[in-house]
């Protein structure tokens, strides 16, 4: 089958290197425009276009896909399907349907749970113990065409979602297979989404980041690992900013105020609002290097009592 792909993070990358090894032929990648990266501002390739070239397919870098360039692109192609995955921009109608099979997503939800940009991080956020992947036939709603094939995968209690990134990427690889297979031999059963059922995950921000210890520990902890690696959820210490990059739930149960330091021999271990505890892992001062909570203290004397957040 003559595939176009269109992607662009390293999520994306595990399924574009899946259809090329296949039996498929990749005419054609699409993917965003380099970027500016770094203190040097250098223009810098996504990693999608990185994967394509190294394999020598075409790459397409278009702007837009509304000014009917890529339309024009795609129809050259002679494609018969196109598969998306994390491409990052609305694609019109007209692209969706201007090959044989249509346009196919592979989306890290399982629909039409968390719909959206982000919805591998708000499912740790959300506190949730199972995500998944789903393909599904592209139509012109954010994430709402009908859903093809699902599989599924647990969330542990300390992972955080660039772990999670990394499972469901691979994941996501076996699903399009999968899909593209059920699809040739007609057995694919599409099936719609329940509009009452879905829940939306938006971008991330920075805004995001700022702890409040007086949530459970629990929802501090989610916090934590949901915004790791980006964009970090951060609080003060002893005056100065610090990043929390990984964490565990404590067994410890405190009396103490939100946001305490209760323990610190060799544990950074903090009351939250419910009485139960965290333990932080690895922490980075602000313009330090990321370390963990036994070297932090080592160099920085932290008093028990001291209070994250104030």
């Amino acid at each position: 089958m003559r595939i176009i792909f269109m992607g662009t993070p390293d999520f994306a990358v595990p399924c574009l290197e899946a259809l090329i090894k296949s039996e498929n032929e990749v005419v054609g990648v699409f993917t965003q425009p380099d970027k500016p990266k770094g203190r040097g501002y250098e223009l810098t390739p996504p990693p999608v276009k990185l994967c394509a070239e190294k394999y020598n397919v075409p790459v397409f870098q278009p702007k837009s896909m509304r000014d009917g360039e890529a339309l024009n692109i795609i129809n050259s192609l002679n494609a018969e399907l196109i598969i998306v995955v994390a491409f990052g921009k609305i694609l019109p109608a007209e692209i969706l349907d201007s090959v044989k099979y249509g346009s196919i997503n592979i989306h890290a939800s399982l629909l039409p749970k968390l719909r959206g940009a982000a919805p591998i991080q708000w499912s740790i956020l959300n506190g949730e113990t199972e995500t998944g992947v789903t393909s599904m036939k592209m139509d012109v709603g954010l994430d709402t065409g009908d859903m093809l094939l699902k599989k599924s995968i647990e969330i542990t209690e300390d992972m955080t979602a660039g772990e999670l990134h990394d499972k469901l990427s691979v994941l996501g690889a076996e699903v399009l297979l999968e899909t593209l297979s059920a699809l040739k031999s007609g057995s694919l059963a599409p099936q719609k989404q329940d509009d009452a059922l879905s829940s939306y995950a938006p971008m991330l921000s920075k805004e995001l980041s700022p702890i409040d210890f007086s949530k459970s520990a629990v929802c501090v902890h989610n916090q934590i690992r949901g915004l790791s690696p980006w964009p970090v959820a951060v609080t003060v210490l002893n005056g100065k900013k610090v990043k929390i990059h990984k964490s565990r739930l404590s067994t410890v149960i405190s009396s103490g105020n939100a946001g305490e330091l209760v323990d610190n021999n060799g544990r950074l271990i903090v009351a939250c609002g419910d009485g139960k505890c965290i333990e932080i892992l690895e922490l980075q001062l602000e313009g330090k290097k990321k370390t963990d909570a036994a070297s932090f203290l080592r160099g920085h004397k932290t008093e028990i009592g001291t209070v994250l957040g104030g």
